[in-house]
């Protein structure tokens, strides 16, 4: 599982290291990832292994329902996949940094997720918390019990 918080900068290629804490995580027989778009102004990273899950997910929806189907599209559309290179990187593509508000050559936040990765613009990671009204012991209290 994917815990904590980094800070790395994006290369002037969009290549992102991960950092190796995370990278711990990830199945020893694997360093393939999927990248897509976030439910929130993110990048969500999952391991290949990770997003067969998902994709099983996605194909048990029904393509035929308007609502389903848009979001198999938008999911899917910006899904690529990649490989670590020999520093521990990924390319990311310019779309998906468009969609998350990423600069090259600038610092990002990584979070771990639990089964993902999220890669986020600092001040946009910012603008998201601050939409919630309630506590960090409110919001606890409502999911966890």
């Amino acid at each position: 599982m994917f815990k904590g918080q980094y800070t790395h900068t994006i290369d002037a290629k969009g290549r992102l290291s991960i950092p190796s804490k995370l990278r711990k995580s990830v199945s020893v027989s694997s360093d393939q990832f999927v990248m897509t778009k976030g439910t929130a102004p993110c990048i969500e990273i999952y391991p290949a292994d990770e997003w067969k899950t998902i994709e099983e997910k996605l194909l048990k929806l029904n393509p035929f329902k308007p609502e389903e189907a848009l979001f198999i599209r938008l999911i899917t559309q910006y899904a690529t996949d990649d490989t670590l290179d020999s520093q521990s990187r990924i390319l990311i593509p310019p779309p998906l940094l468009d969609y998350a508000s990423i600069e090259k050559e600038k610092d990002v936040l990584i979070l771990g997720a639990l089964k993902r990765i999220e890669v986020w613009n600092p001040v946009k990671y910012d603008e998201y918390l601050k939409r919630f009204n309630e506590s960090y012991e409110e919001i606890a209290a409502k999911v966890m019990s």
